[in-house]
């Protein structure tokens, strides 16, 4: 019998598995399809990531640098609001590679991952769960003592263990051109509903097109992100859909299991991005839980919501404000853009003194 049983083998399952396998634990990791496809990410991140990967991930992965963002109330040609720093700001990387960097780190750790096993259900029982999911070879039931659902918006695992759902799921459409484009500053255009569209260069690797909206909205998300790219005069081929959960649920455990990464809805609420706080989640998994002892289930509840949480609620005061009037929009932009002093995956770093007197210094 496992220790765990994580199901699934993104950012935060492969994570959590490689690092609950650094403690000792004996490790299953199934991933329904091959790592890192279909993607259905962005590789818009920040810097802090290569703090979760292996020596020399960097210089695999990074296909350019950031700089900052251009703010636009309309579209493509429409004024522009920039926010800047004079270092690097974010990092555009080859998104699938990171999940099979990932991947071959917790493999490397001594984690079982076994590619190709789509699970199908999971049984809590007093002393163990049994986690069944068919393979190439078959069906097969495997037990632990733990599962961990690290499975994505759409999560068999949550729905298994009779685990809420996220607060909202937002709709995210995301295509590539073959551009060149070694640009340092992301356009974000608030013209989504409720959300916005994105256009970050990639350097000879193309340019990332993108945006979220809430289901239901009209016209589409589909339709919204063929409009944007027309605008650009871009052709993307083919594109990759995918859900973006927002806002974490009162609970992310059961008796005999817990979600983690966007199965848990640990994402930005501004961004939709949620590969840091999922790894940031997944290692407060593994130094908290034990899986012989159920009760520090609440502990990994309790150190993931202290660490995020107040990032997360701030996260969507910030979303609201892509929702106000137009004039709004453009007043706030207008008397906020320039030099700042925030870090990209935290909310708080807006009331920092680095970003307070970066807002002085212009007065």
């Amino acid at each position: 019998m496992y220790d765990f049983v994580v199901v699934g083998a993104g950012p935060a399952g492969s994570r959590f598995s490689r690092r609950a396998a650094e403690r000792g634990y004996d490790v299953l990791a199934l991933e329904r399809g091959s790592v890192g496809e279909p993607l259905a990410c962005s590789g818009h991140v920040s810097t802090d990531v290569w703090e979760f990967t292996r020596e020399g991930a960097r210089e695999d992965l990074l296909q350019n640098e950031v700089f900052g963002a251009r703010f636009h109330v309309g579209g493509p040609g429409s004024d522009d609001y920039p926010f800047y720093k004079r270092e690097v700001v974010s990092n555009v990387i080859d998104r699938v590679g990171l999940d099979r960097h990932l991947a071959e780190a917790a493999r490397e750790a001594g984690v079982d991952l076994r590619e190709g096993h789509s699970v199908s259900t999971v049984e809590e029982r007093p002393d163990r769960v049994a986690v069944t999911a068919t393979g190439p070879d078959g069906t097969e039931t495997f037990e632990a003592k733990m599962v961990a659902g690290c499975d994505g918006p759409v999560s068999r695992v949550r729905r298994e263990l009779g685990l809420p759902e996220p607060g909202e799921k937002l709709q995210g459409v995301l295509g590539f051109s073959d551009e060149d484009d070694p640009g340092d500053y992301v356009d974000v255009h608030l013209t989504a509903p409720r959300f916005f569209a994105w256009r970050i260069p990639r350097g000879d690797s193309g340019v990332e097109y993108g945006l979220a909206a809430p289901p239901g909205s009209d016209p589409g998300a589909n339709a919204l992100f063929e409009e944007f790219t027309a605008d650009y005069d871009v052709d993307t081929g083919e594109f990759c859909a995918g859900m973006i959960p927002v806002g974490p649920a009162d609970s992310v455990t059961s008796r005999r299991g817990f979600l983690v990464g966007d199965a848990a809805a640990q994402t930005k609420p501004f961004t939709g991005g949620g590969i840091l706080y999922g790894m940031t989640a997944a290692d407060h998994a593994a130094r908290e839980i034990d899986p012989e002892d159920p009760g520090t289930l609440a502990d990994y509840e309790a150190a993931w919501r202290d660490d995020l949480s107040t990032e997360i609620r701030l996260g969507h005061w910030i979303r609201k404000c892509y929702s106000l009037p137009e004039r709004v929009q453009h007043a706030g932009l207008s008397a906020f853009s320039g030099e700042i002093g925030v870090h990209m995956d935290k909310p708080t770093s807006f009331f920092s003194k680095e970003h307070l007197a970066k807002l002085l210094s212009r007065s």
